[in-house]
């Protein structure tokens, strides 16, 4: 008589892990909504990515992990920061991230007038919708931070 004692044990378990419990690579990548070799790039970019690795380097991811890695995902998936971005943030505030990252008014208007203009120079389109001030504003921000890197290469030249 044949029985199906791992059909019968399966449909007991639970189908999700609690909150608390660790998480292997692909659980995490699949929580996240991303692709696992993502993960593995941000190990390389953000050392406050640790997760425990056992025999044979499988990683698994504490629940503090994954919350750290959704925040990551979130501000460079949805906020539009680069990874140089994210670093740079992460360094300001000795290597945490601020519970809530806010973009002003003015900074979003700014870094969609930004887009705006790459896309249209990239394309090598010129859009009418774009208005001289707009391009103005772009240039005077482009020009203030050139003056920024010029001082601060006149001070690594005096001071090397």
């Amino acid at each position: 008589m044949k029985t199906n004692l791992g059909a019968a044990a399966g449909s007991t378990r639970r189908s999700a892990k609690s909150d608390s419990a660790f998480r292997t690579i692909s659980e995490a990548a699949k929580e996240l909504g991303l692709q696992q070799h993502v993960l593995r790039f941000w190990e390389s970019k953000f050392p406050q990515i640790q997760p425990m690795k056992r025999a044979g380097g499988r990683r698994y991811y504490r629940p503090e992990d994954i919350d750290f890695l959704a925040n990551i995902r979130s501000l460079l998936h949805d906020q539009g920061f680069t990874i140089k971005g994210v670093q740079k943030l992460l360094d300001q505030n000795k290597g945490k991230l601020p519970s809530e990252i806010t973009v002003s008014a003015s900074e979003a208007e700014q870094q969609s007038t930004s887009a705006h203009v790459a896309r249209g120079v990239a394309s090598g389109t010129a859009d009418a919708s774009i208005d001289k001030s707009a391009l103005q504003s772009v240039l005077g921000e482009l020009q203030e931070l050139q003056g920024i890197l010029r001082a601060s290469l006149q001070e690594v030249k005096k001071n090397p």
